[in-house]
C-alpha cells in the first residue's frame, strides 16, 4: 500500500503489515542474498540458526549515517557484544554486492561484521521493512533496523520510527538495551 495525497511523505511506506515480529523465525531461502559478489549467495536465515546474532538493516551503503555513525559504531563496540556472546553481525542493506564489498572495506570491516547485500529487496520485504524511497535514493530501501537474534528466532527490534534516523538502532542504544 503506498501512501497518497497532501500527507504523503518522500520516503513512503510500500506496505504497513510489519513481518518480522518478536518470537518470528528468520526465513531461510530467501533469494538475491549475496556477500561480495554475485556468485556467493549466502541464506541469513541459516547464518542466524545457531547462537545469538545480529541483523541490521541500512538504508544505503556509503551513505552518511550508515558510514560515519551506524556501522562505525557496531564496529567500536564490538567486544562488548562478544562479551554479551553476539557470534555474528550481518549488516543488510538493498545494494549489489560489488558495492557492499567496497563498503566493507572502506569500512575495515572486522570478520565478525558481514555487509551484506541484499539485491532484491527481499529479506528487506520479508520483514516488512522495504520502503520507497525512489524520490531520495532512487529506488526501494530498507528501513534501519537491528534485530537480535537466537538461534534463529527474532528476540528483539530496535527500528526507527522515521524508517532512516539513527537514534533507536545505534550500537550504543543497542548494547545498553541488552
Amino acid at each position: 500500500m503506498f501512501l497518497r495525497g497532501p500527507r504523503a511523505t518522500k520516503l513512503q511506506p510500500l506496505r504497513f503489515i510489519r513481518g518480522f515480529k518478536i518470537g518470528d523465525r528468520i526465513p531461510k531461502g530467501v533469494a538475491g542474498i549475496q556477500e561480495n559478489s554475485p556468485g556467493n549467495t549466502i541464506d541469513i536465515g541459516e547464518e542466524v540458526s545457531n547462537g545469538k546474532n545480529i541483523i541490521i538493516g541500512l538504508p544505503a551503503a556509503f551513505s552518511p549515517a550508515c558510514s560515519s555513525s551506524h556501522v562505525p559504531g557496531f564496529i567500536k563496540h564490538l567486544k562488548e557484544f562478544e562479551n554479551k556472546g553476539f557470534s555474528k553481525i550481518l549488516v543488510t542493506t538493498v545494494n549489489d554486492s560489488f558495492v557492499t564489498k567496497a563498503w566493507s572495506e572502506s569500512l575495515n570491516c572486522p570478520k565478525e561484521i558481514r555487509i551484506i547485500a541484499d539485491t532484491q529487496g527481499n529479506f528487506a520485504k520479508k520483514g516488512g521493512y522495504l520502503f520507497d524511497a525512489k524520490n531520495v535514493l532512487g529506488n526501494e530501501r530498507s528501513m534501519r533496523y537491528v534485530l537480535i537474534v537466537e538461534d534463529g528466532i527474532v528476540v528483539k527490534e530496535f527500528l526507527e520510527p522515521d524508517k532512516i534516523g539513527l537514534k533507536v538502532s545505534s550500537a550504543e542504544n543497542v548494547i545498553n538495551s541488552l
